[in-house]
């Protein structure tokens, strides 16, 4: 199984069925997915999360989280066509959200909601940011300093603003009924827990499993080791607090579940490239220029 992959943050937008994603990825933008036929399942801080047809999902994709494969009511493969929008997170703190937006969007929640209370042209919308940055019908591409990335982002910051508005009207998205097994009852676990000292014999507790079996099912199942996958739950939260907050370095590390700050930094540098003071004070400057990526993210 791959491991993890880490993308760069940027701006990039596609249409069309839903890939194959065999391992966790992460990346520093918000991801926006809107289902027009089929249905996503994504493993997501330690919960399945459904988005249904007809529906929109909003989330911060910094946290790890993995395209499940499934079929749909009728054993068809799941979303046969969805619009997907990745928005670097550098540019959404540029947009003067309103109080709380923020908090709600830094989280590791999914926003789900009905795409009908968002507006009756949204898949329109996706279609025309295609076209503006790729041409008719592709991937987006590289916009260069053109206008055309200029407008995707400013219909982008309206939409996440109504989805928000939204999302307050309905509850988080379900993540639970009935449990979805080992892997899903030690991802939840760790999600819920890793701020603390948590071991991977605890994580094997939360699934009454042996540590070295709960360690090969969760690597089988997931493409990543237990203490990996907690590692990358830390950096998440580590980056939502350098935005968030005024913490010092020494603080984040702690609040993060980092045992100390030379942890923070190592583990933070290899994930990120960068130190958590560098990371800071590019996010909160917001981007000199939008970049765009090319072609679909191999891992998606």
């Amino acid at each position: 199984m791959a491991d993890t992959e880490v993308l760069g943050p940027a701006l990039w937008v596609h249409r069309g069925a839903a890939p194959s994603m065999p391992a966790f990825h992460r990346h520093d933008d918000l991801e926006v997915n809107l289902v027009v036929r089929g249905r996503l399942e994504y493993l997501f801080a330690g919960a399945p999360v459904v988005v249904p047809e007809g529906h929109l999902a909003l989330f911060w994709a910094a946290s790890p989280h993995r395209l499940l494969p499934g079929t749909d009511a009728a054993g068809t493969p799941a979303a046969s066509d969805v619009c997907w929008v990745h928005l670097p997170l550098a540019e959404v703190l540029t947009w003067s959200l309103p109080p709380g937006g923020l908090a709600d969007l830094l989280t590791d929640r999914v926003a789900v909601v009905p795409a009908a209370d968002v507006g009756a042209h949204v898949e329109a919308l996706f279609t025309s940011w295609c076209r503006d940055l790729a041409g008719a019908g592709g991937d987006s591409g590289d916009a260069g300093d053109s206008g055309d990335a200029a407008a995707v982002l400013l219909e982008a910051n309206a939409l996440v603003r109504r989805v928000l508005r939204a999302a307050r009207a309905h509850p988080p998205a379900a993540t639970g009924g009935e449990e979805a097994g080992h892997v899903v009852a030690m991802a939840r676990f760790a999600a819920d827990s890793f701020r603390g000292p948590v071991t991977v014999a605890d994580v094997a507790r939360a699934a009454n499993l042996h540590p070295h079996y709960a360690a090969a099912v969760f690597k089988q199942a997931l493409g990543t080791t237990i203490g990996e996958h907690l590692t990358r739950l830390r950096v998440a939260e580590a980056q939502r607090l350098l935005v968030t907050t005024t913490l010092t370095t020494a603080a984040v590390a702690h609040a993060a579940g980092f045992g100390s700050q030379s942890s923070l930094y190592a583990h933070f540098g290899r994930a990120t490239g960068r130190s958590p003071a560098a990371y800071r004070e590019g996010a909160t400057r917001g981007p000199t220029r939008t970049l765009t990526r090319t072609g679909r993210p191999a891992a998606r």
